[in-house]
């Protein structure tokens, strides 16, 4: 049964918590990949282009932000994927721990009472052989 939630808090739930933290590291590592791309994409149009050099400043500021913003976007998105499965794989460990601890216990508590029956049958036997 999975738990849906209705309502999130970054200060009360540590697994959103920690999530934010790593979009906001993949959108800022994104934005600064992808910006130095859009720069050095300026600067090869800026020096070969004369409809690039022809552009507003304005508009030149306005590509540069959409490169940078995409990638915060892709790279936010992909991290965050990553992460969700990462999180999926510690439930599935823990739940599947659970579920080995509880085996191991009742193994365990099958072998006491094996142990205690067998001793009840020596003590059974010798009082027998006693008489």
């Amino acid at each position: 049964m999975v738990m849906v939630r209705k309502h999130g808090s970054l200060t009360k739930d540590e697994e959103i918590n920690e999530a934010s933290w790593v979009a906001a590291r993949g959108a800022a590592v994104g934005a600064a990949k992808w910006g130095v791309f859009s720069i050095l994409a300026g600067a090869a149009g800026y020096a070969f282009s004369p409809i690039y050099r022809g552009l507003t400043v304005q508009f030149k500021v306005f590509l540069q932000m959409s490169g940078m913003t995409a990638g915060a976007i892709i790279e936010a998105d992909r991290r965050l994927i990553a992460h969700e499965v990462v999180m999926r794989n510690r439930k599935k460990i823990a739940r599947d721990a659970a579920v080995w601890r509880a085996y191991e216990e009742d193994y365990q508590q099958l072998l006491d009472e094996a142990k205690a029956e067998a001793a009840s049958k020596e003590r059974v036997e010798n009082i027998q052989k006693s008489k």
